[in-house]
């Protein structure tokens, strides 16, 4: 399969990382591996960045955006995305919520020396204005945020 005619999309309940043609994602795509169903990122929802999108997604946004910076292996990682979830419908239209699998795009967590998952950045203006480590509940996460919005 040509991947330059697929958009990869993250499952939000097991992160598997899901191939869907542009042009099926309005028939509302399932999870190979569990069958939830796949969110293409958007307002309310974390949008699945790469190396290749980071700067036009994060650092070229004109929202602040918080990305989560995971693992699919990462146990943590797994319970951070519910929380990236409701951040994204919480903030909708003042936050953009992204979503980096470091396994696969390693050059982007090198950039920002991420040694650490799950880590979240916190971007305005294209600039790291803040850095959290480790599966932090909801409120501490939202602290950090409203010191940026």
């Amino acid at each position: 399969m040509n991947t330059e005619q697929t958009i990869i999309v993250s499952c939000p309940s097991c992160r598997t990382r899901n191939r869907v043609p542009p042009a099926r994602m309005n028939d509302h795509p399932k999870c190979g591996k569990c069958g939830a169903l796949l969110s293409p990122g958007g307002p309310d929802h974390p949008v699945t960045v790469s190396d290749t999108t980071f700067h036009k997604e994060v650092m070229q946004s004109t929202l602040p955006v918080l990305v989560d910076c995971w693992a699919p292996w990462c146990g943590p990682c797994r319970g951070v995305g519910p929380v990236m979830d409701a951040l994204a419908k919480k903030y909708q239209g003042r936050l953009k919520v992204a979503k980096l699998n470091l396994d696969d795009n390693p050059a982007t967590g090198s950039r920002f020396s991420i040694t650490s998952v799950p880590t979240l950045l916190l971007v305005k203006n294209g600039n790291l204005v803040n850095t959290l480590v480790g599966a932090l509940p909801q409120t501490q996460i939202e602290a950090a945020l409203n010191q940026i919005l």
